[in-house]
């Protein structure tokens, strides 16, 4: 069968992707061998969101007298914690579905593998395989856990991101190796749910692509809530051979070994580039990704790669981006590339972080001159009324033109805060328009407002 374009793959750049491309008059067909919406809606983003909120359902809870209320034999069923996460991501799949149907996309269930003269195998379950053809081929085959060598995942004591979603129990004791947000996600979690949770961190700070500040509040955030955190070391070996996991950890203290029940590798992705045909076809790699341009077109024509398959950041809504650009593109619309200097990034852990833009060490390596204002969440209204005063805002601006260069936030609720200074800074807002924007009080967005004020030595409640 013969299409305008075939997707491979159905995550949240596959099937967004495929949704567009639908709306742009293109005959379109997405190849996918597991469930609709890829790792993101089934063993991603949304199920542990789904475990992240009850967990933090439970520290309400568990705290309860906090807020002048009386509670009594407050406990959790771990397994039915995990099962409401499963019915969270299976509605969301579902829905995905309906969206397939309702777009008049077709579903090829399968293994797809590209093939020169833009076509592609798909073999189902059975082994049967049957050849399509299309004028555009999108590559969004995602990625999965990185495995390092003397920590290979058997997913039992030595886990990935995808077992940490469904435990048969809890266990008492955990090894996070990696404290990206994969790994600070599943350490509030387990933590929250009564699992005593190490983490290990090759580098200085936990969170290490965020803002020195914020990495600091987090961790200080973390320890107060009984997560014992190791930074500036790195797991030497792995014993699995016990009833537990034995690791060797190496630090600037010397060699210690932890024990625990389970260990959780959080080191990163790997893309799911082997055996889709990349070497048969002759599209370039590179670091273990596939290189395109900035419309996501190989070094082949007609040949396209999209997501986490691709340099860049592995976050969904990213991938998303780049396949509705990549389809405009292909439609002959009017297209910019994307900007990938504006990509906010967020942490959904308890108190969670959002950023977006140069965090203030960076701003000091180009030699930037910059105004730099903090406004904390003690000094909020909002934050003191819901007794969450943890965290702060942070906004760095060009001190000659008033640039919006990053904003850097830890707090509740800022992962939906972000979005004011990703568009600010896409409409290329100054300081000046912010602070002179009103906000609403009282809400924890208007921290946004007070910091610029502390950048522009305007503040009020400080």
């Amino acid at each position: 069968m013969k299409y305008d374009i075939i997707i491979i793959g159905s995550g949240p750049g596959g099937y967004v992707t495929a949704i567009r491309a639908s709306q742009l008059g293109f005959k379109v067909a997405v190849v996918e061998k597991e469930n609709l919406g890829g790792i993101c809606l089934n063993w991603g983003c949304i199920p542990t969101k789904a475990l992240l909120k009850s967990a933090q359902v439970y520290d309400y809870l568990k705290h309860v007298d906090e807020y002048g209320l009386k509670a009594e034999a407050i406990d959790k069923d771990f397994s039915a914690v995990v099962k409401r996460s499963r019915n969270v991501a299976e509605g969301m799949s579902k829905g995905v579905q309906f969206l397939m149907k309702k777009n008049k996309i077709d579903v090829l269930n399968g293994f797809g593998k590209i093939k020169p003269g833009k076509k592609v195998d798909v073999t189902d379950a059975e082994g049967k395989t049957t050849e399509y053809s299309a004028d555009h081929i999108i590559i969004a085959t995602g990625a999965r856990s990185r495995e390092l060598p003397f920590m290979p995942i058997d997913g039992k004591k030595v886990i990935g991101y995808r077992q940490a979603l469904t435990l048969p129990e809890q266990p008492k004791k955990m090894i996070i190796v990696g404290s990206g947000a994969i790994g600070v996600e599943f350490a509030y979690f387990y933590n929250s749910m009564g699992t005593e949770v190490t983490i290990i961190e090759y580098l200085p700070n936990i969170v290490p692509l965020e803002d020195e500040e914020v990495s600091k509040q987090f961790e200080r955030s973390l320890k107060k809530q009984g997560i014992k955190i190791k930074t500036n070391a790195s797991v030497t070996a792995v014993d699995t051979s016990g009833n537990g996991v034995v690791a060797t950890v190496k630090a600037k203290k010397g060699e210690e070994t932890l024990e625990a029940d389970v260990l959780l590798s959080a080191v990163g992705i790997k893309s799911n580039i082997e055996n889709i045909g990349l070497e048969e076809v002759g599209i370039v790699v590179d670091k273990d990704k596939i290189i395109v341009n900035d419309y996501y077109q190989t070094n082949l024509p007609g040949y396209y790669a999209i997501g986490d398959v691709v340099p860049g950041p592995a976050l969904a809504h990213v991938a998303s981006a780049e396949g509705i650009t990549c389809v405009e593109k292909i439609a002959g619309l009017e297209v910019e590339p994307i900007d990938y200097g504006n990509v906010p990034g967020c942490t959904y852990a308890t108190p969670e972080i959002a950023s977006v833009g140069l965090t203030e060490k960076q701003c000091k390596e180009k030699g930037l001159d910059i105004r730099v204002g903090k406004f904390p969440f003690s000094a909020s209204g909002k934050a003191t009324a819901a007794g969450t005063k943890d965290g702060f805002v942070k906004v760095i601006f060009d001190k000659k033109y008033g640039e919006w260069l990053g904003c850097h936030m830890i707090g509740a609720g800022v992962t939906d805060m972000i979005a004011e200074a990703v568009l600010g800074r896409k409409l290329e807002t100054t300081g000046h328009e912010v602070l002179k924007t009103i906000h609403p009080h009282p809400t924890m967005s208007e921290a946004v407002m007070e910091a610029v004020a502390a950048a522009y030595d305007e503040v009020i409640h400080l």
